[in-house]
């Protein structure tokens, strides 16, 4: 539905940024507003964009309802612009401001906060503003997933309201800018997935392969780059015992050197002493029953191999910490190189799949024009015909390839290319992986969510083990310890609650997902599908039980136990009977009995790292 620009509707309070231009003579600018037909929660009053184009004055907008609450933007340009939108919503009962972003805090910006750049290997173009109850106050995100976008956000001091920014170059030719403004109120993980059925509306997705979405064994932490055939044939022995569907290679597979750095990345050639026969290894990890993947750092080329001479002339830009240089993938050449280098993992070697690293580096903010020989003028446009390239190549000898990315590439135009998503790197972080497997989960779309490998101590208790794996419960676990080196106490905790990912997978990773209080790390998260309800407990938060008698009533109930409080207190809303089954971190049954569930509050005693099993009569 086209809509008017709204004549009436009054210019928003001034808010002072940084470096504001003050003379636009050099430049048409054109203001204009557009009524969207939503309304604020919490005023009633309607809501209104102001958009401004730098360029011109050939544009057009439409407004489309989409739901209660919900609208969808569109602006289209019959001459070259820039566009930006910007609208604001009464900062009333605000607690947090989501984003993607592996580095955010959940904390209410400025508005003069810089603007994030999105684009396809950096980012993903969505925010929600929640308040209380973990509603969203103000959910929004934009539909160009692969061509940079500039997304901002925060408080305007001069008025106490929030504002929410998106620019975008637009042309006669290229996509338009599309907003989705949701302002239903409803919680803010339910408003997130209705970003990524839109997003997913327009995209094709192969599936993903069983195989990623069970607990996976990484080499990255146990053994960093000193890998060999003979550790990892030991380490994907004792991983499969315990219940592990893949192990994943890590650097060090293609180089001698072991200093770290990647000089040595390039021409992705085995390592011989290491590996004197690739193919052979991958064969016996197949015997052991697991998937195998080849770690590549993708955009790099080191200067200590034979790529560096072909290629140092065709390159974004070079990273002298690193001893390498990031690739320019606009070059037909440099493609071509790293589809058959990439490939030959599957191809040659019978690898199920590969985890590629460091797509972000090809995401520079401001990239030398296009060299001569370049058949793509944006890096952007080239990686996406690199990955949709190589995918192709490696489905015609493996149909069900894996594909591992990593935060913070998690834009929805990678979904096709990729299988899995894993979260950036937090080494001994049990609530930085909780909080970005959660962010990942929310808006993964069709992917498999991993967690960042999980590494303890060789002195950490079995108890702790179990809270650095429950701290990932919503994700697929990556194990990386030496496991020849765990206590039997320890071992015990990593199989119980392995066996308890495997179980429980299906709820785990497609139940509807709820976390609570993102701007406390969300120290409680639930999953659930109509049987099962999983309720992880990582602070002293009563659980609250969900409703037997509701048409989607679960009569299953787990509590995982990661808070050294042991004492979970289940809210009840009647009277009901339940038996319940207490484990400790390594299985062990503490207890079985049946429960006269009173209204309001019914302790329990869950030892940390422990389990709550509750199965409702009826």
């Amino acid at each position: 539905m086209t809509t008017a620009p709204d004549a009436a509707a009054q210019q928003p309070v001034p808010a002072w940024r940084p470096n504001s231009p003050t003379d636009e003579a050099s430049v048409t600018a054109v203001h204009r507003q557009l009524a969207t037909g939503l309304r604020h929660p919490a005023t009633g009053h309607p809501l209104t964009l102001h958009l401004t184009a730098l360029g011109g004055d050939r544009w057009h907008t439409a407004v489309t309802p989409v739901d209660e609450g919900v609208a969808l933007i569109e602006v289209t340009a019959d001459d070259p612009v820039t566009l930006r939108a910007e609208w604001r919503v009464p900062c009333v009962d605000a607690t947090a401001y989501w984003t993607p972003d592996t580095h955010a805090s959940r904390w209410l910006p400025p508005s003069w906060t810089a603007p994030r750049t999105v684009s396809l290997a950096l980012g993903a173009p969505v925010a929600s503003l929640v308040g209380g109850h973990d509603r969203a106050l103000c959910t929004a995100a934009a539909g160009e997933t692969t061509a940079p976008v500039r997304v901002g956000a925060g408080v305007v001091e001069e008025s106490g309201e929030f504002a929410f920014t998106v620019e975008q170059d637009l042309t006669p030719d290229g996509p338009p800018l599309r907003l989705r403004i949701d302002l239903s109120g409803r919680h803010f993980a339910t408003t997130l997935r209705g970003v990524t059925d839109w997003w997913g509306e327009d995209l094709t997705h192969p599936g993903v392969a069983p195989a990623a979405r069970m607990p996976a064994y990484s080499t990255w932490y146990s053994l960093h780059q000193n890998v060999d055939a003979t550790a990892v044939e030991r380490q994907a022995a004792l991983a499969a015992d315990l219940g592990c569907g893949s192990v994943i290679v890590d650097d060090g597979w293609q180089t001698a050197d072991r200093a770290r750095g990647y000089g040595h990345c390039g021409d992705w050639a085995p390592n011989r002493t290491a590996f004197p026969d690739l193919a052979a290894h991958v064969t016996e990890v197949h015997r052991l029953g697991l998937a195998h993947l080849l770690w590549y750092a993708v955009p790099f080329i080191g200067r200590h191999n034979d790529a560096w001479d072909r290629f140092k002339g065709m390159i974004l830009r070079e990273e002298p910490h690193l001893d390498a240089a990031v690739l320019d993938p606009r070059h037909p050449e440099v493609r071509a190189h790293l589809l058959d280098t990439l490939s030959r993992a599957v191809e040659e070697w019978g690898a199920d799949g590969v985890k590629l690293d460091f797509l972000d580096r090809f995401a520079v903010a401001d990239p030398p024009p296009a060299p001569p020989g370049a058949d793509h003028t944006t890096v952007h446009g080239a990686v996406r015909q690199l990955l949709a390239d190589l995918d192709a190549r490696l489905r015609r000898t493996r149909p069900d390839v894996i594909v591992e990315h990593r935060q913070p590439y998690v834009s929805p135009g990678l979904w096709p290319y990729a299988t899995m998503v894993r979260a950036v790197d937090c080494p001994l972080s049990p609530a930085e992986n909780r909080q970005r497997t959660v962010d990942c989960r929310l808006t993964a779309g069709p992917l498999a969510v991993h967690a960042d490998m999980i590494m303890w101590h060789s002195a950490e208790t079995p108890e702790a083990v179990a809270v650095h794996l429950v701290n990932a419960l919503f994700s697929v676990p990556q194990i990386s310890v030496d496991l020849d080196a765990q206590t039997p106490g320890q071992t015990a905790a990593l199989r119980f609650w392995l066996g308890v990912f495997r179980r429980y997978a299906d709820v785990l990773q497609h139940g509807t997902l709820e976390p609570a209080r993102p701007d406390l790390g969300y120290p409680q998260v639930r999953a659930h599908d109509r049987h099962t309800t999983v309720v992880a407990r990582y602070a002293p938060l009563p659980v609250t039980l969900p409703d037997a008698d509701g048409p989607d009533g679960p009569r299953t109930l787990l509590v995982a136990n990661a808070d050294a409080d042991p004492t979970v207190l289940l809210t009840a809303a009647r009277p009901e009977r339940a038996l319940a089954r207490v484990q400790d971190c390594r299985g062990e049954i503490l207890s079985e009995t049946e429960l006269d569930l009173v209204p309001g509050s019914n302790p329990v005693t869950v030892p940390t790292g422990g389990l709550l099993t509750l199965t409702r009569e009826g």
